[in-house]
């Protein structure tokens, strides 16, 4: 059994879909999506408990209103380290306004720096544009990780022919900002804790352990119906083949109603400062009654926790935390 540390519950309050990676430099970098939607920042600090009162840094702002792509709604920037380069992935908007399906009109992004500091300045940080797929649809959430010496890209998106929302999808990558191969749908919503008010399979995040990757995702609508399914590949197979990955009927982390922790998802993973623990990074609420759009209420905060393994060699994430700051 893992034994549960004493991470600070919540970690940092008003930040969604957040997004921890620890660097060789012995720092947890921290990135999310900002209430207001409108820049990208980036704290870092030694621990992870440090990280509830470290500086953020502002290292990339939206373009000015009405100037096109990039310029509205910034959402759930993930920060990796690339070949000794630092890459943020990132959704955008032109506009605040719906499309003729009713969704927002999202496409996804990539900004680069080459210096070691990727906080040091706004300057060192430049756009390579969008990345584009084959559908010019809604899509957003995308997430990297290398396997047999290939770069893959992971994300959501809209297919018109498809009931829903967004699916998910792999393709490999030529280089960082863009797509080498056609891309392979993973999972899209089928069950019913897929379908609450929204069907959506969104913030896909990778983990690779016990001979296998696991990818997990979240479903449903941003309320309390919010929940982690996840899907499982051997690591040793051809990762574009949707035959070799297996998903679970079931979510696999949900709201814990009786302690008032509502809709965890949007998850990453790191690890523990002792350098073997796995740590479930996840955003949530401790309430339901959300005036308005949810993802305009600014009450999703960044929770970190421990989880365990099973016998199978499978995660087992357990249950939201209850909040444990005064």
């Amino acid at each position: 059994m893992v034994e549960v540390q004493n991470y600070t519950t919540p970690l940092i309050v008003q930040r969604a879909d957040p997004f921890i990676y620890k660097h060789t430099d012995g720092y947890y970098y921290f990135t999310a999506s900002v209430p207001a939607y409108n820049l990208i920042e980036i704290r870092r600090a030694k621990t992870l408990n440090g990280l509830a009162n470290a500086a953020p840094r502002t290292i990339w702002r939206k373009h000015p209103d009405g100037s096109g792509p990039m310029s509205q709604l910034i959402w759930a920037p993930e920060l990796h380290f690339i070949n000794g380069k630092w890459f943020i992935y990132f959704a955008a908007s032109h506009t605040k306004e719906f499309d003729y399906n009713g969704m927002f009109q999202h496409r996804m992004y990539c900004i680069e720096c080459d210096n070691a500091d990727p906080m040091r300045d706004e300057s060192d940080w430049f756009e390579h544009g969008q990345i584009k797929t084959p559908l010019d649809t809604f899509s957003l959430d995308a997430t990297v990780f290398e396997a047999q010496n290939k770069l893959y890209y992971v994300w959501a998106q809209k297919d018109p022919a498809i009931k829903g929302n967004s699916n998910i999808y792999i393709a490999e990558m030529a280089n960082p900002w863009t797509l080498k191969t056609k891309p392979v749908l993973l999972t899209k919503p089928e069950y019913d804790w897929e379908t609450k008010i929204f069907w959506v399979n969104e913030g896909p995040a990778i983990l690779h352990r016990n001979g296998h990757f696991f990818l997990t995702y979240s479903a449903s609508a941003t309320d309390e119906n919010y929940a982690m399914g996840m899907l499982t590949v051997p690591d040793d197979v051809n990762l574009l083949d949707p035959n070799q990955w297996s998903k679970s009927k079931t979510p696999v982390f949900k709201s814990n109603m009786p302690i008032h922790q509502f809709g965890p998802g949007h998850n990453s993973f790191t690890i523990a400062e002792d350098g073997q623990t796995d740590i479930l990074v996840y955003h949530c609420r401790n309430y339901t009654n959300i005036k308005g759009d949810p993802l305009y209420d600014p009450n999703r905060h960044t929770v970190v926790q421990p989880f365990n393994w099973n016998e199978n060699g499978t995660p087992n994430f357990g249950n939201p935390v209850p909040y444990n700051y005064k």
